[in-house]
């Protein structure tokens, strides 16, 4: 892509004399607009914006402006108009590229967009050069920080509430989270946003406690956190809409309004599996399903996906943790011949399910069977044998993988990419909108971000909906399938 801008910007004319002061408050020169627009034009659709910010100018990042589309970004430059003034522009983050219509994108992916020289300071501001991952002070993941820690500059306060010194697993993501904060500070917000993080101490009415204060402080623009699910739901049921919106990092928490989940759910979860396997031609689909509070979503998000394909789920079978064989049973009385059976376990083991379904056959070529990342919660089973699961690799972390093991020592994993992506993504809507730009209507775009974690989106019942790589469990271990799918 770069090789491709160099070339078409060494082969236009110079900026003419009508464009001499077009300045777009970046800087840069007025470069190949034409060019541009007679490539779009040639592939006939929206093409990924990294063509818009390599292309135009000179190679550099377009970086006040991220996230237009780039037929709009051809005409707006050489009329020296703002972008920003279009409207029903969706807006992105710098480290974003809003692909998910355009049906093009860079080759390198998400690595080519979540690029630090991607998101800047505003115009009166400068960034400090110091920021590079091999300055920072490298850490084990076992530390916990004392006190209230505070990272950056910038005008735009955000708060983030971490289990830092938590005991077991919980404290070890909180010490990771937290190194992925400062390397997101490093490498995009330093100059952008005031970072306060706050120790929950793994403390469910703690962390309730920080949020509520955090919320309420009148200077906080957004929080991230927190980790504690009991402490995200309280969240999720206070009233009031003028309230700073939060980015929870609570494995398996649905979401609520203005509190967003960050976290890959069961139900997107699902939804993608079965939009991969209808993209292979399922028409009729089982959704089998633990009975609880979730999954009334898990239905409705699994029947949303299968409708873009044109399948269709014929019979949605709740079940209990003792009557899962059962429910199987009942399953032939209520639908001939699916061609998928998906299983979404909940907190609960799927094996009762799966060896009901086994004991009819299922899955064979006749009929797919579809799991969920809540399966893997336990180690893989026999059981578990040709079944297809979407989720996200667990130590997979994108571009952001080499600096943060140069900068800490240890292998980043996915709860790292989670916090690198909402810091970055903070660090994006105080460049791009400013203080104030943490609505509704940014969060909730349509198009979403991309980070280090794939495509993501947040809805406005506070789930999120993200792609992920698609797997076939095979001899006990989950064989790639597909780099990316999703259920949107």
């Amino acid at each position: 892509m770069r090789a491709w801008a160099e070339a078409v910007a060494s082969a236009c004319p110079a900026p003419g004399a009508a464009h001499a002061g077009v300045a777009l408050q970046t800087d840069f020169r007025y470069r190949c607009w034409r060019a541009l627009e007679r490539f779009i034009v040639s592939r006939k659709r929206r093409t990924a914006l990294t063509i818009c910010l390599h292309a135009i100018l000179d190679g550099k990042p377009l970086r006040t402006f991220p996230g237009i589309a780039p037929t709009i970004c051809s005409y707006a430059i050489p009329d020296g108009k703002p972008l920003r003034t279009f409207p029903g522009i969706a807006l992105a983050l710098a480290f974003v590229v809003v692909a998910a219509a355009s049906g093009c994108q860079s080759k390198n992916g998400p690595s080519e967009v979540l690029d630090p020289s991607a998101i800047a300071a505003p115009a009166n501001q400068a960034v400090s050069p110091a920021a590079q991952p091999a300055q920072l002070t490298a850490s084990s993941a076992t530390t916990a920080p004392k006190g209230s820690l505070t990272l950056g500059t910038g005008s735009t306060k955000i708060a983030m509430l971490l289990p830092l010194s938590a005991s077991g697993s919980a404290g070890e993501n909180g010490r990771k989270m937290y190194d992925a904060a400062r390397l997101a500070m490093s490498d995009l917000g330093d100059k952008l946003v005031t970072l306060t993080i706050e120790d929950t101490r793994g403390d469910s009415g703690y962390a309730k406690d920080l949020a509520v204060k955090a919320i309420t402080s009148g200077g906080v623009k957004a929080v991230i956190g927190p980790a504690e699910l009991a402490a995200a739901q309280h969240l999720a049921k206070l009233s009031g809409t003028q309230r700073p919106p939060v980015l929870a990092l609570a494995d398996n928490f649905a979401g609520g309004p203005g509190v967003y989940s960050v976290r890959l759910s069961e139900a997107d979860s699902a939804a993608a599996g079965a939009a991969a396997v209808a993209g292979k031609g399922a028409k009729k689909f089982v959704l089998m399903v633990r009975a609880g509070a979730n999954s009334a979503a898990i239905e409705a998000r699994v029947a949303n996906a299968l409708s873009i394909y044109g399948a269709t789920l014929a019979v949605t079978i709740p079940y209990s943790a003792s009557d899962g064989g059962k429910a199987v049973s009942d399953m032939g009385s209520l639908v001939e011949a699916p061609d998928a059976v998906i299983v979404a376990s909940g907190d609960g083991s799927p094996t009762p399910v799966l060896a009901a379904l086994k004991a009819k056959g299922i899955p064979g070529k006749a009929v797919s069977l579809i799991g969920t990342d809540r399966w893997l919660e336990r180690p893989i089973d026999p059981l578990y044998e040709g079944a297809f699961i979407a989720t996200l690799d667990q130590g997979e972390t994108g571009p952001i993988a080499d600096r943060f093991k140069a900068a800490y020592n240890y292998q980043p994993d996915v709860n790292v990419a989670y916090a690198y992506d909402m810091v970055a993504l903070s660090a994006g809507i105080a460049s791009s909108v400013g203080p104030n730009g943490f609505s509704k209507q940014v969060l909730e775009n349509a198009s979403g971000f991309r980070g280090s974690t794939g495509l993501f989106r947040f809805r406005a019942d506070g789930s999120s909906q993200r792609s992920m790589p698609f797997f076939k469990v095979e001899k006990g271990r989950l064989k790639l399938v597909e780099k990316q799918t999703s259920g949107f």
